[in-house]
């Protein structure tokens, strides 16, 4: 089994660290910056192998450098960011498969927050590092792409398995949930999962790991085929990735 630490960083930033104990492997995820990644691997005697950066933000990629010197680790990330991420050794395209000790991890392009945005999919162990593609209830802005590009990358996350963990890069889940109450009000399970979230961050908890099931349940942005929520927002019988492009819309001026 994969040892993950969910590691606080800035404001509102979370890196991961993925440890193998078989091969002794660990990646940082996303490490906005190293100080947090040092002082953990220093506390467990852990090496740091990789970094795994989704895209160029420096909220993302900030720490590569520092981590790369002090550790000698190897930074793979997407394979269009190649000119815009410090440091890095691999470019990754959609369907490589790297891995992690014997953990196989399958990239998938997901362009819409950036252009060369990726994530991910540790296929044996059901885990998705999703970065700011897809959110605990909401998904990410649009910077560099168009709501098209986004929804159809959305589109490849919501066929993975209904199990898959997934851990975003932001604790934005409380902002997220009060959006998809006004576009879904009577939703049941989100109202349930809402009173959940208000408990975790009333004792300053993460809201993250979510499942793919339970986003397909109160997620919006995966939402955009639910009649009720169409209706909410005046797009009934409208195609999904206009709905998708309308929800995106509400949500940036919310």
């Amino acid at each position: 089994m994969l040892t993950i630490l969910t590691l606080p960083a800035l404001n509102d930033n979370y890196i991961y660290l993925v440890h193998d104990p078989v091969s002794g492997e660990t990646a940082a995820i996303d490490p906005a910056v190293a100080a947090p990644v040092l002082a953990m691997l220093k506390r467990h005697n852990w090496p740091l192998t990789y970094i795994l950066n989704t895209h160029h933000h420096n909220d993302h990629v900030g720490g590569n450098l520092e981590l790369k010197q002090k550790t000698g680790c190897k930074i793979i990330a997407g394979f269009s960011d190649r000119h815009r991420i410090p440091g890095i050794d691999n470019p990754a395209r959609e369907h490589d498969t790297l891995s992690l000790g014997k953990h196989p991890i399958q990239v998938i392009d997901t362009p819409g927050h950036t252009s060369g945005h990726i994530v991910y999919h540790f296929t044996n162990d059901g885990l998705l590092f999703c970065g700011d593609t897809l959110f605990v209830m909401g998904c990410g802005r649009l910077f560099e792409g168009s709501a098209g590009q986004l929804w159809h990358s959305l589109q490849k996350l919501k066929s993975l398995p209904a199990a898959t963990r997934i851990y975003c890069a932001h604790e934005y889940t409380q902002a997220n949930g009060r959006f998809a109450l006004s576009v879904e009000p009577d939703n049941r399970e989100l109202q349930q999962r809402m009173a959940v979230v208000n408990e975790l961050r009333t004792r300053q908890e993460p809201t993250v790991p979510s499942t793919i099931a339970q986003e397909l349940a109160t997620n919006p942005f995966f939402r955009e085929d639910s009649p009720a929520l169409q209706a909410s927002i005046g797009m009934t019988d409208r195609k999904p990735v206009e709905v998708f492009a309308q929800l995106r819309k509400l949500k940036d001026g919310f």
